[in-house]
């Protein structure tokens, strides 16, 4: 199948056969006419008109259609026959006959096979020698350059030819590099976002078994195992609408009992689904922190804004951190669960705290990042 640039050199190549067609034909019509004798001019006044039309007329055809390579040179042979009754020999007068089949064939190499081409120039520059022949012409070496012309111009379009093809070839290669790497480059974004996933959910509450932050018989531990068991699921396979009501979203992972945490937000709030996928698994790490930094059982989560712009604030009361430039986000949680997400969407995520005043971690969006 031709590529884009072979395309569009083939469109170029049949507007352009035309156009030099017609531009040629004002200045073969004067020589026709200027080198006729007085008695012969009316018949070779017909002959130029016809020429004329025809040529207007294939023109007009090819914007709809292809005109036949045959009935071009069908014509063409047939303004050469009338050597024989507009005495074109005697007079000196088959120059412009000559140019006009020389172009025909010239042109012909640009919107035809190589095989069609090369053939119709040759059969009708071949015919054209016999029927001056014939007519009483000697033949001369101006005569044997219709045939070469034609070769050459097809020499110089299969070149050019090439050239889209490769041209054609590098943009096939380039897109499918392209597309390579927007499917690796969304593997990864997958697998980053399970192991977020991962993280915040099955692997933290682990850990706080294993360190023994979770006392005995704690009734809110099945519940979040099962609400852990069911993010994992969700986060692969499952086909994502394209808008999510973040509010809903916040007060579906707000209602772990071993937390208490405050819900400050409107009725509803409709962002992108990857959007509200990243917030609300941004503010879930944050509360995790909550959970297991802070010292605190309390924490507030209070959400601002609407489709133009979203601002969400986990906010708590605990024995808060020292801020320094890199602390913020030396561990993965930090790193990976909120500021990644966030980035990953345009957004941006700030961490305020200072020791014994609570911290405050503020994630920001807006749809043109």
């Amino acid at each position: 199948m031709a590529g884009e640039a072979v395309r569009l050199l083939n469109g170029f190549g049949r507007r352009y056969a035309v156009t030099v067609r017609i531009a040629t034909l004002p200045p073969i019509g004067a020589v026709a006419l200027l080198q006729s004798s007085a008695s012969k001019v009316t018949a070779t006044a017909l002959m130029v008109a016809v020429a004329v039309v025809w040529t207007c007329a294939q023109a007009w055809l090819r914007r709809t259609a292809t005109t036949p390579v045959a009935l071009d040179m069908a014509v063409l042979l047939g303004l050469c026959l009338s050597v024989f009754w507009t005495g074109a020999v005697e007079d000196g007068n088959t120059a412009w006959l000559r140019l006009l089949v020389t172009f025909a064939c010239v042109t012909w190499q640009w919107h035809t096979a190589p095989v069609t081409g090369t053939v119709a120039a040759l059969v009708t520059g071949g015919s054209m020698l016999v029927i001056l022949a014939l007519a009483g012409q000697s033949p001369t070496s101006s005569l044997l350059w219709v045939p070469v012309m034609a070769v050459m111009s097809r020499a110089a379009w299969t070149v050019v030819t090439r050239s889209a093809e490769r041209a054609d070839r590098v943009a096939a290669e380039a897109e499918r590099a392209r597309r390579e790497s927007a499917v690796v480059a969304a593997v990864r974004a997958e697998e980053r976002e399970f192991a977020n996933s991962l993280h915040d959910t099955a692997a933290t509450t682990l850990l706080m078994v294993g360190t023994g932050q979770v006392p005995v018989g704690a009734s809110w531990l099945a519940p979040q195992a099962r609400r852990d068991l069911a993010r994992l699921r969700s986060s692969t396979g499952e086909r994502r609408p394209e808008q999510a009501d973040l509010v809903d979203l916040l007060r579906a992972d707000l209602d772990a009992g071993h937390l208490i945490v405050e819900l400050d937000a409107p009725e509803t709030v409709q962002v992108p689904f990857d959007v509200a996928g990243a917030i609300t698994g941004a503010v879930g790490e944050a509360l995790n922190n909550v959970r297991r930094h802070a010292g605190t059982d309390r924490a507030l989560v209070r959400l601002r804004g609407g489709q133009d712009a979203v601002r969400v604030e986990i906010s708590d009361s605990g024995r808060g951190f020292a801020v320094t430039d890199g602390a913020s986000t030396s561990r993965r949680g930090l790193r990976e669960s909120v500021y990644g997400r966030m980035e990953r969407v345009g957004g941006e995520a700030t961490v305020i705290s200072a020791e014994g005043a609570g911290t405050v971690v503020r994630l920001e969006w807006r749809p043109d990042g």
